[in-house]
């Protein structure tokens, strides 16, 4: 009995679950990867602000937007590859299957490729011609694959930052000007009203 379990042959299907789970563990491990590193960037953004580099501290906070795009691109990918392995039939969704391995080694590429590890995040802490070189390459590359959303979201992450680092809030936005000008200008519109029925009366 123990011979014909043993001689049993692995299957086309069984294989490609076992490189969906393998898949998917290494995607899990990106995932908490990719969380040591936006942690590690927003301290840096902070120290960096405490130092009054505000270039450098952007810099970081930009790189963070990325990782957790990337992150993102994980989750949708890890979803995709939980429901392949929960259902699949291999005869039937062999291309699903394929196309879920190819953008799961896609994805861990691209985070490869663009993340790299701690010693990448922490050249952003340096001066040296390396370093500045560096931080331009990486700010070069961000600017091609952030959405103007993200920039508007990293300022907004800054100006907090900053805020944090000067123990100061911001204040609120004065809205008593604009509501005397949206008065004035229906009082406006109400009088020249008046005027254009007069005239038709007369």
């Amino acid at each position: 009995m123990g011979n014909s379990l043993s001689s049993r042959k692995i299957s086309a299907q069984d294989k490609a679950i076992l490189d969906m789970k393998n898949q998917r563990d290494k995607l899990h491990q990106y995932q908490r990867r990719i969380t040591v590193l936006t942690d590690r960037e927003t301290e840096i953004a902070r120290q960096m602000l405490a130092k009054g580099d505000k270039r450098k501290a952007k810099l970081s906070l930009r790189r963070k937007k990325y990782q957790e795009s990337l992150l993102a691109k994980t989750d949708a990918q890890l979803e995709q590859l939980e429901i392949l392995t929960r259902s699949v039939e291999f005869a039937l969704v062999q291309k699903d299957v394929i196309y879920g391995l190819q953008r799961g080694t896609s994805v861990l590429e691209t985070i490869h490729k663009e993340i790299g590890g701690i010693e990448h995040v922490e050249k952003l802490m340096g001066d040296t011609t390396e370093a500045i070189t560096y931080q331009k390459e990486i700010s070069e590359m961000l600017s091609d694959q952030m959405t103007f959303q993200d920039e508007d979201e990293v300022e907004e992450e800054l100006g907090a930052l900053e805020a944090e680092i000067s123990g100061l809030s911001f204040p609120a936005v004065p809205n008593t000007r604009i509501l005397e000008l949206e008065r004035s200008k229906k009082i406006l519109l109400q009088e020249e009203n008046k005027e254009n029925v007069m005239a038709i009366l007369t």
